[in-house]
């Protein structure tokens, strides 16, 4: 990923098609292997509270007791995206973002130092890999490597609520 090489890896919900959310040709192959235009947001991953402070100018109050407090994956959209791929935020300056709590995921993350993208494994409009036996041959091979943890797994897991937090305020739920 030092490199803009993109991956397959198992995620706190479904498997992710991830790079380095820093670097713009790397995210341009992510929209490229889903086949999806570049106007539709990718979700990125950090592994802690730190980590995100440095994505996102302010984080509000409400953002990390969503956060918190969520008993299930939660993907918050912040205003006020810095140091991240221009291709990756929003035209309002926003970006999506989520701390992650699995433990292959968070490792990643934490290695890597950087935040990473998080897009389902699917072509645009095809469901999202919940597992590695669902992920297509077309998007194994499209991939610069595959991680092998969890492999072996077979059992439901869901992409995570996404909740837009406004600076004026507004919450906006996206996905439950």
């Amino acid at each position: 990923m030092r490199e803009g090489g993109v991956i397959l890896y198992p995620t706190d919900t479904v498997w992710g098609i991830g790079c380095d959310a820093t670097n713009a040709e790397a995210v341009a192959k992510v929209f490229k292997i889903k086949q999806r235009e570049d106007s539709k947001a990718l979700i990125c991953l950090v592994d802690s509270a730190d980590r995100l402070q440095r994505y996102v100018r302010d984080v509000p109050a409400v953002a990390w007791d969503l956060m918190e407090l969520s008993t299930t994956p939660v993907t918050v959209i912040l205003d006020g995206a810095v140091n991240l791929a221009p291709n990756l935020i929003a035209d309002d300056g926003s970006v999506a973002m989520r701390i992650t709590n699995e433990p292959f995921s968070k490792e990643l993350c934490y290695r890597f130092q950087k935040a990473l993208v998080s897009t389902s494994a699917n072509i645009s409009g095809e469901p999202p890999a919940q597992n590695y036996c669902d992920i297509t041959p077309q998007l194994l091979e499209s991939v610069d490597y595959v991680c092998f943890s969890r492999r072996q797994e077979k059992r439901p897991h869901k992409p995570s609520s996404i909740i837009k937090l406004s600076k004026d305020g507004v919450i906006q739920i996206i996905r439950k």
